[in-house]
């Protein structure tokens, strides 16, 4: 098709179903591809370069690791990295796609969290990858799972293989919004369920999820995995909490 007709036609869908960016509500250019304004985009905060080469916690001043991870014992999660830091730009493109069903985001998303993994090069030897899941009961109400749709995409985009349904989330834990670490480590206990073994033993796995605070969801999943075989398991998500 000739790119005037298609130029044409992107103007006439914006002239019937005119967007706006997901954050501040500007009306977006018929050309801009993705949800966010030109300014709001660039407000992105990628993952910077000063982070703990354990956790991806954002560093304020020198180290090689946070506060918390210094002197820690053995983990279940081998290291953890972020796309961005979860600025407010970037929470309101998540709070599109988890609460409002914007699950046209998926693409997107995946899209920056591929182009951002070069930068990670101690990623590189998860050559799989599996969604951190939800349970039954929130996935009903949601619709869908966040984590499940960036897993599929990034394993499209990025050439990884992804394992679906190798793990199931038996428990309903409630929002860990309000509790201490402590606390959240404790509500995640028996949180998860390996399903499929067969898919984890001996391989390095990548766990996806949009967003990454405590790391206690993904440090009681991957200690799951562990125990069914995987070799080693790692973090990528979205977005970091700084």
């Amino acid at each position: 098709m000739k790119p005037g007709i298609i130029k044409a036609g992107k103007w006439l869908l914006n002239a019937l179903l005119p967007r706006s960016c997901a954050h501040c509500g500007a009306d977006l250019h018929y050309l801009e591809p993705g949800p966010l304004c030109p300014g709001c985009s660039a407000a992105l905060e990628p993952l910077p370069e000063l982070h703990c080469k354990t956790c991806g916690l954002p560093l304020r001043d020198g180290g090689g690791t946070c506060y918390d991870c210094r002197g820690a014992g053995p983990r279940h999660l081998a290291l953890a990295r972020s796309a961005f830091v979860f600025n407010p730009q970037l929470r309101s493109l998540v709070h599109a796609f988890k609460y409002r069903g914007r699950e046209d985001l998926a693409g997107y998303l995946a899209g920056e969290m591929t182009a951002a993994l070069p930068r990670f090069p101690e990623l590189a030897p998860y050559t799989f990858c599996a969604a951190v899941p939800l349970h039954r009961g929130k996935a009903r109400e949601r619709g869908f799972n966040q984590a499940e749709l960036l897993a599929k995409r990034l394993a499209g985009l990025a050439n990884l293989f992804h394992l679906e349904g190798a793990a199931a989330r038996i428990k309903n834990t409630p929002s860990q919004t309000s509790l201490s670490k402590k606390d959240r480590r404790a509500n995640m206990e028996g949180a998860f369920r390996v399903e499929k073994p067969e898919l984890v033993k001996g391989r390095r796995i990548l766990l996806v999820d949009d967003v990454a605070t405590t790391l206690a969801t993904l440090e009681a999943l991957a200690a799951e995995f562990e125990k069914a075989g995987a070799k080693a398991v790692a973090a990528y998500t979205l977005a970091r909490e700084p």
